[in-house]
């Protein structure tokens, strides 16, 4: 972010430091998810903070704000304001004062990465370190929520497909099959920007390994402690496309020139997915591979042959039956089919959760493992859930945005100059749905193993709740620094367990 980071926020933001009590020497607040907008979603992955902190209040503040001389970071700050809100609306000597200070003096507690937290739990804390800057804590709020919410999400919608996974693989796929390469993300061009395709992108790579999102894996590796090139942190594919495939017919004239190449000159030692259906799917399947046959057993790895429109549950699911009376294969020791290692079915990025559970289904009931396909997340499961109603033949969207689970950062404690604690709330009577209540005081978080759940426990004072020796909002960050980090392992393994 090449801006001054007090700028990443609403323009009322720039006012409050006027607002608040004169005497106000501290403020705490909590990040809630407040509601569920989505079926069966009780729950939120806890992810993203530790990128948050990295980038924008380490990274951006030392680059854009401590490490610039004092007169440009006033001067830039000043010229925008002064043109937006206008003069004398705010205060100028905050910015000087913070640049002088040297740090950015914010404390912020949060649940441990990776957990699945529940709905209306606070997950983080964030409070003020120094007196003279309360105005700070809820100043980041904007640049935090919009940065979290979608991550949270996306981690969310990873570990439903997870989930799926897990449960046909237990019953038709070999133990020692990896189930983090079932599925990949394949989301970026229909996101919103770049750096929303990498943060949602790596919250898909908590559950899978396989994604097109190459941003994704440079997110991880500068923000969670790892390293692509040695441990696992997501891979890549080679892939054809249609402009591949449309422009070698055009000088060919034909489709079984570029798939004797691929298989013999390009890639050779190389699994790669191809694309099959820019003319004739069919025939591609049913009469070009087989003239192939030979090329296609004598290939040191995998061609994946990827269908790309009609039904993704009924042409994956035919490919499948397709290749198997092609090539064969082997019966697995759950008694399940499994095709010959030189082939496998895939379809990208059309994989919604039901359709997910409805291919699985039919290769179940056909005697097929599920690991003979190899299945793609495009942009609309990660910003939309699809559910269909069989019963009443209706499909119902539930679309992500950040009310999907009423996310929300308030205050709910103060301190004053002369050490007075007082509880603030927030309670509206004309809230109907009962979900914008705030909670009251600092909070304590705590897990409940019998019911699996985290609770809190509010109306607590500031030291009350950090004595607590069981308050699962641990110390991440401190007057500029990170004072504990977690590696992608350590959050794949709270979300998982050992079983990633």
């Amino acid at each position: 972010m090449h801006l001054n980071p007090l700028l990443a926020c609403d323009f009322y933001k720039v006012t409050h430091s006027s607002q608040y009590p004169r005497n106000i020497a501290r403020i705490v607040s909590y990040f809630t998810p407040r509601m569920s907008r989505i079926p069966r979603w009780d729950k939120v992955v806890m992810f993203g903070l530790q990128g948050f902190i990295k980038d924008y209040l380490i990274r951006s503040f030392n680059e854009n704000f401590f490490n610039l001389p004092k007169d440009v970071v006033v001067a830039q700050y000043k010229s925008l304001i002064d043109a937006t809100l206008g003069e004398g609306s705010y205060d100028i000597q905050k910015i000087a004062d913070l640049h002088d200070l040297g740090y950015l003096p914010l404390e912020i507690r949060a649940i441990p990465e990776g957990s699945r937290v529940d709905i209306h739990v606070p997950m983080l804390e964030i409070t003020n370190t120094h007196p003279r800057f309360a105005w700070l804590v809820n100043t980041i709020e904007t640049a935090l929520s919009c940065t979290l919410w979608h991550a949270m999400v996306s981690a969310n919608v990873g570990y439903q497909y997870r989930q799926i996974v897990n449960e046909y693989y237990d019953r038709t796929v070999d133990d020692d099959v990896p189930r983090a390469r079932a599925l990949g993300d394949f989301s970026m061009r229909g996101q919103e920007s770049v750096e929303s395709a990498e943060k949602s992108s790596a919250a898909f790579l908590l559950s899978f390994l396989n994604t097109a999102t190459v941003p994704a894996i440079d997110y991880l590796e500068r923000n969670y402690n790892c390293n692509a090139g040695t441990s696992p942190v997501g891979y890549g594919a080679i892939s054809t496309e249609h402009s591949v495939m449309c422009s070698n017919y055009a000088i060919d004239g034909d489709e079984i020139s570029l798939v004797r190449r691929l298989l013999t000159e390009a890639y050779p030692d190389k699994s790669f997915s191809m694309v099959s259906d820019s003319y004739d799917y069919w025939n591609l399947v049913d009469n070009i591979l087989p003239q192939l046959h030979s090329e296609i057993m004598e290939h040191n790895g995998t061609l994946l042959v990827r269908g790309d429109s009609g039904d993704p549950v009924d042409i994956v699911t035919q490919t499948v039956f397709h290749l198997w009376n092609q090539f064969g294969g082997t019966v697995n020791s759950k008694g399940y089919k499994v095709l010959d290692p030189h082939v496998k079915a895939l379809y990208g990025d059309s994989i919604t959760l039901d359709r997910c559970r409805a291919i699985y289904d039919i290769l179940e009931k056909n005697g097929f493992a599920c690991n003979n396909v190899s299945l793609g997340v495009g942009s609309f499961s990660m910003q939309c859930m699809e559910s269909i109603d069989a019963a009443h033949e209706e499909i119902h969207y539930y679309p992500f945005t950040r009310d999907t689970l009423g996310i929300a950062v308030k205050a709910t404690y103060c301190e004053d100059s002369d050490g007075r604690q007082i509880q603030i709330f927030k309670n509206p009577k004309t809230d109907t749905g009962h979900f914008k209540k705030s909670q009251k005081g600092c909070c304590a978080v705590h897990y409940n193993a019998d019911r699996a759940a985290f609770e809190y426990t509010d109306g607590m004072s500031l030291d009350e709740a950090h004595s607590d020796p069981d308050n699962k909002l641990l110390p991440v960050f401190e007057n500029g620094h990170m004072v504990r980090e977690y590696t992608l392992d350590m959050v794949r393994r709270n979300l998982h367990g050992d079983t990633f």
